[in-house]
């Protein structure tokens, strides 16, 4: 790793971590496979020697099913990911007409790094989350909920919006459902050698061949070979889900920096995430798949480190005061302050002058038409 001097060697080590974590996926995979081979080989071996050399020879025919298996998984997920995700999480797309400044502060940040414009979609929720989808640049997602809206300011709802942009920019939805896959595959694997050794495992020892040895040696070869399977498949499924949150967990701090990068505003993206402190309300019936998506997931950001999907706020904001100079601002400075929305309201149709003093519209900022050009 390189010396995190700042905000880009930041981003060099985040990403070399997340190479490194996603390394480890072919090995567990492999490593399951080896457990299966061991199984197997517990109904066909004379001892425990015999078994090992047999699991070694197996390893040729479990790995490509393992793979197979894995293949077919990933790509249901890839055809379907996105309907899925609309259908639990209730989002609806929304266009230019119907939230215009947000879509056109989604718009600038796009083509600011040269990306297709992503589909916007609202989760009608108080709740203040959001995240991004689409297993490909081209066709991303970006997800916010009306509660995040309401709450955050201008400024914060533009970093939280370049914080699911450079999700889709990185790929982190594709390698999300990369990791979920594989992590898929290991626990149904491990799941299916424990109930069919709970269910069979009688019938599995009376197969062991008795020609080379007494059966009661054998039988003591094939039941170590079994519970050797069974330890090495819940040694692959427990890594498996290490592996997996704490690729969630880099993707996080990678995107905050990403955002700060994009705006060059890391203060609003400190505010956006201190108010999202406490307030996922609503979101806890979603999925754990679809969770580990979120902008934040209280729920999963306590406890052991090793098992949460998000690091918390504290430790996000820690990042980026430390390497990007943002200011972590006293909760006091967090509360919305009322004001001007970000585009002046349309004029009056009955045609009366509108004065500085003048009410502000009812609706939010986020409902604000797009200031008309001037006249030239």
């Amino acid at each position: 790793m390189l010396p995190t001097l700042g905000l880009r060697t930041h981003i060099w080590n985040t990403g070399l971590r997340t190479l490194l974590l996603l390394a480890g996926f072919p090995v567990l995979l492999a490593l399951i496979a080896w457990a299966v081979a061991l199984l197997l080989a517990a109904g066909q071996a004379a001892d425990f020697a015999e078994g090992l050399l047999l699991s070694r020879d197996l390893l040729p025919v479990t790995i490509p099913i393992a793979l197979l298996v894995s293949a077919l998984w990933f790509g249901i997920a890839w055809l379907a990911n996105q309907r899925i995700l609309d259908a639990i999480s209730g989002a609806r797309p929304v266009t230019r007409q119907a939230e215009p400044e947000l879509w056109r502060m989604t718009e600038e940040l796009a083509i600011s790094r040269g990306m297709r414009m992503p589909r916007l979609a609202v989760i009608e929720t108080p709740a203040r989350n959001a995240f991004a989808s689409g297993l490909t640049r081209d066709k991303g997602a970006v997800t916010v909920t009306r509660g995040l809206l309401d709450a955050l300011t201008p400024r914060e709802v533009r970093a939280v919006l370049a914080h699911e942009l450079t999700h889709i920019r990185n790929g982190d939805a594709r390698l999300g459902v990369v990791a979920a896959v594989f992590a898929g595959v290991i626990s149904m694997a491990g799941e299916v050698m424990w109930r069919g050794v709970g269910r069979g495992g009688w019938r599995l020892l009376r197969r062991v061949p008795r020609g080379s040895g007494s059966s009661g040696k054998g039988r003591g070869g094939a039941m170590l070979l079994v519970l050797l399977a069974l330890g090495v498949a819940a040694l692959a499924w427990v890594l498996s889900l290490v592996l997996r949150l704490a690729l969630s967990r880099n993707r996080e701090y990678l995107a905050d920096a990403g955002a700060v990068e994009m705006t060059a505003d890391p203060d609003a993206m400190v505010g956006a995430l201190r108010k999202l402190e406490g307030a996922q309300a609503g979101m806890e019936d979603l999925p754990g798949q679809v969770r580990a998506l979120l902008l934040h997931d209280g729920a999963n950001s306590l406890g052991p480190g090793w098992f949460a999907t998000h690091p918390p706020i504290a430790a996000r904001v820690a990042a980026l005061v430390q390497h990007a100079g943002a200011r972590d601002l006293p909760k006091a400075a967090l509360v919305p302050v009322a004001g001007p929305p970000l585009s002046p309201p349309a004029t009056p149709s009955d045609g009366a002058p509108h004065s500085p003093g003048s009410s502000p519209p009812a609706s939010p900022w986020w409902r604000q038409p797009p200031t008309p050009p001037a006249p030239g």
